[in-house]
C-alpha cells in the first residue's frame, strides 16, 4: 500500500533543494583548495582509509553524438571520433599523477564510467584506458566495475570488451519508452534495441543491469508511464533508478524547447506514484532516493545491514571514503575535502598535459561539515540517524522548529537520541536534509532543481 501524500504538502515542499550528493553542496564550496592542499588531502585520506577500503574511481567521458534536450550533464556534442585518443591520453596522465602521490601500489574498489556517453568511445579505446589504470593497482577481490551505456550505440563489441577488462555492471539510459516523449527530448530508441542490448549483456555474463528512467518529462501521462513500466516488466532489470526530471533551463537552455509540455506539480508527483506502484507490484524494493532493486540485490542487502553508501554516482555497496574523479568536470571526494576538475575539455587537457593540476574548485571540510555530512548521508541511506556529538534539536532552535513541524506533519520522529524518517517523509527527504544545512539557511539560492 502506498502512503498518501497530500497536494498541500507537495506544494509546500516543492522548492529548490540540493540532491545532497555532497555536503556542503557544490555551490557552497569555499574554493580553498590548491594543488598542494589537495595532494595532502589525498595522501592523508589514503593513509587513513585506502589500505582497507581502497579507491573508487569515477571517469568522466563527455562526448555524445547528439544532444538529448532534457540532459543536465557536462557533455560535448560531436560526431568526430578522432577526439577519443587525445582525451583518454589526458585521463591516463591524470591517473598517473595520483598514483605518483601514493607511497604504495593503490588498492582499487570500483570504477564507474559516466558521461556524456561512455559508449561513444570505441571498445578499443575503452580497453586501452582501463588496462592502463588497472595495471598500476591492486584490484580488490570484490571490486565493482560499471558503466553507463546508451542502448542505441552500445554494441556487442562494447559489452564484450568491457567484460573482458572486469566490468560486470551496466546502466542503460532509457528515460521513457513513449515515442512522443522520446521525440520531445531528442532521444529516440526503440524497445527492440533496448531488449537486444539487455539480452546481449546477460548472455555475455553481466550480473547487474540497471535502467535509468525519468518522471516529469514532456508529454508524459498516466497512460504513457504505465506503458513504459509494462515494457520494463518484460525486461526486468536488476535495478531501476527512477529520477525526477530536473528542470533548470537557466543552466541548460535546450530544456526550454519543451517547457509548455511539462506535467504540472501534482501531475508530476502522480507519475512517480504510478511508477512506484508498478515497481512494488513487480517485486522491487525501494532502496532510497529514486532507487529500486530486486530483493536479493546487494543494494537491498546493504540497506538491511546499514552499510549502504552514497556518493556523486549514487547509491553503492562500496564503502570507500575515497572517490577520485578523472576527466573534465569530474568531482573527487576524499572525506576531508572535495575537488572538481576544469569543465572545458581543451583547458582540462592542456593543464594535464602541461603537468599541472586540472582542479579549479574545491572545499576543505570543517569539523562541523564532517559531522553534518555524516548526518545527511545516514538519513539518505538509512532514513535514520543519531545526532552528532554536540548537535541536537533540543540545543539548537534552528533545528527544533523545522523538526517539530515535520513531526506534526507525520514526516519524522525524533528524540534526544536521533531522528527517523517515516514512510510518508521519504518523499520529502531532500527538504528534511536541507533543514540541517546552514548554507541553505543563509541564501535564497535557486540554482537547484525542485525537491519533488
Amino acid at each position: 500500500m502506498q502512503t498518501y501524500v497530500s497536494p498541500d504538502l507537495i506544494k509546500k515542499y516543492n522548492v529548490p533543494a540540493p540532491r545532497y550528493t555532497s555536503y556542503p553542496p557544490v555551490p557552497f564550496w569555499k574554493n580553498d583548495i590548491n594543488e598542494a592542499t589537495w595532494s595532502q588531502a589525498v595522501k592523508e585520506a589514503y593513509s587513513r582509509f585506502g589500505e582497507e577500503e581502497g579507491i573508487s574511481l569515477y571517469i568522466h567521458l563527455p562526448y555524445c553524438e547528439s544532444l538529448c534536450t532534457y540532459c543536465g550533464c557536462n557533455k560535448r556534442i560531436t560526431a568526430n571520433h578522432a577526439v577519443e585518443i587525445p582525451y583518454i591520453s589526458s585521463v591516463m596522465k591524470e591517473w598517473d599523477s595520483y598514483t605518483a602521490l601514493l607511497p604504495t601500489k593503490p588498492k582499487l574498489a570500483s570504477i564507474h564510467l559516466g558521461g556524456g556517453t561512455p559508449t561513444f568511445f570505441s571498445p578499443e579505446s575503452l580497453k586501452i584506458l582501463i588496462r592502463h589504470i588497472t595495471r598500476q593497482v591492486e584490484v580488490l577481490p570484490h571490486a565493482e566495475f560499471s558503466f553507463e551505456g546508451h542502448p542505441n550505440n552500445t554494441t556487442r563489441d562494447h559489452l564484450e570488451a568491457l567484460f573482458e577488462v572486469g566490468f560486470t555492471r551496466v546502466s542503460f539510459g532509457i528515460q521513457d519508452f513513449d515515442l512522443e516523449v522520446q521525440k520531445a527530448i531528442h532521444r529516440i530508441q526503440p524497445f527492440e534495441k533496448v531488449n537486444e542490448v539487455t539480452q546481449t549483456a546477460r548472455e555475455i555474463g553481466y550480473d547487474s543491469i540497471n535502467f535509468d528512467l525519468i518522471y516529469g518529462l514532456p508529454h508524459q501521462t498516466q497512460d504513457t508511464i504505465q506503458k513504459t513500466f509494462e515494457r520494463v516488466k518484460q525486461l526486468r532489470p536488476d535495478r531501476i533508478a527512477f529520477y525526477s526530471y530536473a528542470h533548470v533551463p537557466e543552466a541548460f537552455p535546450a530544456q526550454r524547447s519543451f517547457e509548455r509540455f511539462l506535467p504540472q506539480e501534482n501531475e508530476k508527483r502522480a507519475l512517480y506514484e504510478t511508477g512506484r506502484a508498478f515497481l512494488s507490484n513487480m517485486g522491487y524494493l525501494e532502496v532510497g532516493m529514486d532507487h529500486f532493486a530486486l530483493p536479493n540485490d546487494p543494494l537491498n542487502l546493504a540497506k538491511e545491514n546499514k552499510t549502504l553508501h552514497r556518493n556523486f554516482m549514487g547509491y553503492t555497496t562500496q564503502p570507500s571514503k575515497i572517490l577520485i574523479g578523472l576527466g573534465n568536470s569530474a568531482i573527487s571526494d576524499v572525506f576531508f575535502a572535495y575537488a572538481q576538475n576544469e569543465k572545458n575539455i581543451e583547458t582540462y587537457k592542456k593543464h594535464v598535459l602541461d603537468g599541472q593540476s586540472p582542479i579549479v574548485k574545491g572545499h576543505i571540510l570543517t569539523e562541523e561539515d564532517i559531522q553534518l555530512k555524516q548526518l545527511i548521508l545516514s538519513l539518505i541511506c538509512n532514513h535514520e540517524a543519531a545526532w552528532p556529538t554536540g548537535y541536537s534539536p533540543f540545543d539548537r532552535e534552528d533545528w527544533l522548529v523545522p523538526m517539530t513541524n515535520f513531526q506534526a506533519e507525520g514526516l519524522v520522529d525524533f528524540d534526544a537520541e536521533g531522528i527517523q524518517i517515516r514512510e510518508k517523509g521519504i518523499t520529502f527527504i531532500r527538504n528534511i536534509c536541507m533543514a540541517f544545512d546552514p548554507y541553505m539557511q543563509l541564501t535564497k539560492n535557486t540554482g537547484f532543481s525542485k525537491a519533488i
